[in-house]
């Protein structure tokens, strides 16, 4: 049975050049969202790693004074930085919230894994992680207020869902682009 189908389908594109442009475009549809998706894990991972070295990587920042002495941002990091001095002398136990907010990126990151793999049986995760970038909004406000947060980093951690959202919405615009094309493949295939 699997042969007889297979042999349908060549005969089909043989004798079909329209098919044979929906297979190339099948295939440029699927590498593009291919490289959409290993984007989106890189950017996952290195967002990850930052994670980890959070005491290291504020120190540089400090050291070299990226940023005007009196202005709003180097007042504030210099805040952050005697939190983050003082926690590190005296509660380096702390910095294990990092080491899971660390990992929790790694593994989102993994879960990326089965989008390039299977991108229109796994355009859910693309779904989910698109509902989670709108998420990061009101959580950023909310608990950015509480927290005693500035405005000015607030808006910087929404733009990370902002921006995060612009490759998922490309990639879940050709998976259901791709799905259309597969849909009418496997129709053309049972008759």
């Amino acid at each position: 049975m699997f042969y007889y189908n297979k042999m349908r389908l060549w005969l089909f594109l043989f004798y079909s050049p329209t098919c044979c442009y929906n297979l190339l475009h099948m295939k440029k549809l699927f590498n593009q969202i291919r490289i959409l998706t290993v984007f989106v894990i890189l950017i996952l991972v290195l967002s990850g790693l930052t994670a980890f070295p959070i005491y290291s990587e504020l120190k540089w920042i400090i050291d070299f004074e990226l940023f005007p002495t009196n202005s709003v941002v180097q007042q504030w990091l210099l805040k952050v930085w005697k939190g983050v001095k003082h926690v590190h002398e005296e509660y380096p136990f702390i910095f294990y919230g990092f080491d899971w907010l660390a990992f929790a990126h790694l593994v989102i990151a993994v879960l990326f894994i089965g989008v390039y793999q299977h991108p229109v049986r796994n355009r859910w995760i693309i779904q989910w992680a698109m509902i989670t970038c709108i998420c990061v909004l009101p959580l950023a406000f909310v608990a950015g207020t509480i927290r005693g947060i500035p405005l000015f980093h607030i808006l910087i951690d929404c733009s990370f869902g902002v921006i995060g959202l612009i490759p998922l919405y490309i990639i879940q615009t050709k998976i259901n682009r791709l799905k259309k094309y597969r849909t009418r493949k496997e129709r053309t295939v049972e008759t």
